[in-house]
């Protein structure tokens, strides 16, 4: 019996997801054409070895993302349920209430996740054997286009460039691949020793917190409700319930999607300038676009994790955008040519640092 309902999942995902017309269609042919003269475009400039067979490329609606994504999530989220069914709070009966409650959950990410995304390399990290596809939203990209007042063909075309690029670069480090595995598999240990032995969200790793037995005091509750909240907002409570064992493992992890995303940035812009005319116009478009998300779409975004993923396009883009300007991209190529050879997080915040360790 499935841990989670997906059906469910499936059925709320495209309830908050809506359906927007498409806006004008998006020829899947031409652009596979298209995408394999990325492909070349991009090995060329990245020194990376592109795949002798590029995934294969769709054009899907909000619908079909969610089921792509649910059926890419499915093995890694059925692997963590399963270790709390055998060792935490969803054995026995709790089960079934809780695969109800698990897909709505799962549902309501992917529904609202669904609004914005334009494009995507699916990748399953922990299924070797599932085929990787690259995806583009069709009425998200019609949507982004108007709004933003850009050619919609330009657009479509530079958002191909960035998911091909990821294809080119786990091809080029096959590797690659195996060692974000390896990350997950190790953070899904940890965690399941957690769950059967001291919880994963045990208040003792909340060593800021202090001697809970003081909080009757409400000025020192105050006070560490203040201190607790400040760590909230920068992005620290996650570390400081997971332990740093744990947090070093989602640093490793951070750092290396980090590069990838950033490296994808910086590659469309370089590959984009032969064939986009309206490039910078785009780039201010697409800035302008992260920057201005709404009050809701923030809070939204900042629950999620997706914060984090913005600041994964911004640091990566700058190391890679340094590293290139510094000693050219020759240099920046090194990055891909074993795990030893990736930037820590410290050193994506100080390129210089990188440069210095791979000479």
């Amino acid at each position: 019996m499935d841990s989670i309902d997906w059906g469910l999942a499936q059925r709320v995902g495209e309830l908050l997801a809506g359906s927007p017309p498409p806006g004008g269609r998006v020829h899947a042919g031409e652009l596979r054409e298209l995408a394999g003269d990325f492909a070349a475009r991009v090995g060329d400039y990245s020194g990376l070895q592109p795949p002798g067979e590029l995934p294969p490329l769709d054009v899907v609606d909000r619908a079909h993302w969610i089921q792509a994504n649910l059926a890419t999530m499915r093995p890694l989220v059925e692997r963590m349920t399963d270790q709390l069914a055998h060792t935490g709070p969803l054995s026995g009966t709790m089960r079934s209430a809780s695969g109800v409650l698990l897909g709505l959950q799962v549902g309501a990410i992917t529904g609202v996740l669904s609004q914005r995304v334009l494009g995507q390399y699916d990748l399953s990290i922990v299924d070797p054997s599932a085929q990787a596809r690259l995806l583009l939203v069709s009425p998200n990209l019609a949507q982004a286009a108007r709004n933003l007042d850009v050619d919609r063909e330009e657009l479509t075309s530079w958002v191909t460039i960035h998911e091909v690029t990821h294809a080119v670069q786990f091809a080029g480090a096959p590797w690659l691949r195996e060692h974000l595995a390896e990350h997950v598999e190790s953070l899904l240990e940890k965690l399941r020793v957690s769950i059967s032995g001291e919880s994963v969200f045990n208040l003792s790793n909340l060593r800021s917190l202090g001697d809970l037995r003081g909080l009757g005091d409400v000025g020192a509750m105050r006070a560490e409700l203040r201190a607790l909240l400040e760590k909230a907002r920068r992005g620290e409570l996650l570390r400081l319930t997971l332990g740093e064992q744990r947090w070093a493992i989602v640093e490793r992890l951070q750092a290396t999607m980090s590069l990838v995303e950033g490296h994808a940035e910086h590659v469309m812009d370089a590959v984009g300038a032969d064939v986009l005319p309206s490039l910078p116009r785009l780039r201010r478009a697409m800035t302008h676009r992260r920057e201005s998300r709404a009050m809701p779409w923030r809070l939204i975004e900042r629950l999620l994790g997706i914060d984090l993923k913005m600041r994964q396009y911004e640091v990566g883009r700058h190391f890679c955008d340094e590293v290139v300007r510094e000693r050219g991209r020759e240099t920046l190529a090194r990055a891909w040519a074993a795990p030893e050879q990736l930037p820590s997080m410290a050193e994506l915040e100080s390129p210089a640092l990188w440069l210095a360790r791979v000479g």
